[in-house]
């Protein structure tokens, strides 16, 4: 890679790395919210879009004006489910914009967006693999996810332990503990009730399928 190369890149690099280090200074600072899937891709992938933005409407007046009446088209009338699908929006109203001035610019911001998914996912994977989350699953944010609640007359550290668990209660009245687990996708969620099955205390095991 020859130093022209290099300085093209270095800007989207430092971007990625500046939203990374502000997520990850917001968890130091107990700030859950930043945990999350879409947040975490919106720290990343927002610095970016507004690096292309800027460099697309620089030194022109009157795409600027333009730009803001193509990005207030963003402002939909029904609420937007998550950070992620408005930074998503505006993603692709940039790509459009930034097409018309310098196809160059469109690429780049494309390759940086289809990465940043890639990459996230791919590093939540190995996490999982050691029994941790890169990013935490929310309701909140119009994902789609897969439930399993089990009841069992036993406290099972194996269940308070699992990467899966959403919320555990324990009904006392009953005698009973309630486990609910979130999965990304229908594989894990069989895969883990497979191995659960013969684990004694087990009352009830539910799965909603989504």
């Amino acid at each position: 890679m020859n130093i022209q190369n290099f300085n093209e890149i270095e800007p989207y690099l430092l971007l990625v790395i500046s939203g990374l280090l502000i997520r990850q200074t917001l968890i130091f600072a107990n700030q859950a919210w930043a945990k999350s899937y879409a947040q975490t891709i919106s720290f990343m992938l927002l610095p970016i879009i507004t690096f292309v933005i800027t460099k697309t409407i620089s030194g022109n007046i009157a795409l600027s004006l333009g730009m803001i009446g193509a990005l207030s088209i963003v402002r939909f009338r029904h609420p937007v489910k998550s950070a992620l699908e408005l930074i998503i929006y505006f993603d692709l109203i940039t790509l459009g914009i930034a097409t018309s001035v310098r196809t160059k610019w469109a690429i780049q911001l494309l390759l940086c967006t289809i990465l940043i998914l890639f990459i996230v996912k791919i590093i939540n994977i190995l996490f999982n693999k050691k029994n941790k989350n890169f990013y935490n699953i929310s309701f909140n944010e119009g994902a789609q996810h897969h439930n399993l609640e089990v009841n069992t007359s036993k406290y099972i550290d194996f269940f308070e332990n699992n990467i899966n668990l959403k919320n555990s209660t324990n009904d006392l009245e009953n005698n009973e503990f309630i486990y609910h687990f979130i999965f990304e996708n229908k594989k894990d969620l069989f895969k883990f009730k497979e191995e659960i099955k013969n684990i004694e205390h087990i009352k009830k095991i539910e799965t909603q399928i989504l």
